[in-house]
């Protein structure tokens, strides 16, 4: 029994310790291009995406929500993967980019 509420007491405190990935923001950011098709549209919308940077250069993108779907989501992915962050940094960050005329 003691042995069993050792290892939760140390479990816990294994993920307690454990290091956050801090948010960080970029030192250059690129603003999306308003797809064409949705300015002769006039659609207006938005896309939050979540992004990890490791190096400084953002690795990954992934789209969280986006309204209207399927509209801004290129845009907004190309934009971020072109952001620069300080040298050597690394964590995640989320944003919401807006799309309006």
């Amino acid at each position: 029994m003691q042995r069993s509420i050792l290892s939760i007491a140390l479990a816990t405190l294994a993920v307690a310790f454990v290091a956050p990935v801090q948010a960080i923001t970029p030192v250059k950011r690129v603003d999306p291009v308003y797809p064409s098709e949705a300015a002769r549209a006039g659609t207006q919308g938005f896309v939050e995406v979540e992004y990890t940077v490791e190096g400084g250069k953002v690795a990954n993108v992934s789209v969280l929500n986006a309204k209207p779907a399927r509209t801004f989501e290129s845009a907004a992915v190309r934009a971020v993967k072109q952001w620069q962050f300080a040298s050597g940094s690394t964590g995640r960050g989320k944003v919401r980019l807006d799309f309006s005329l």
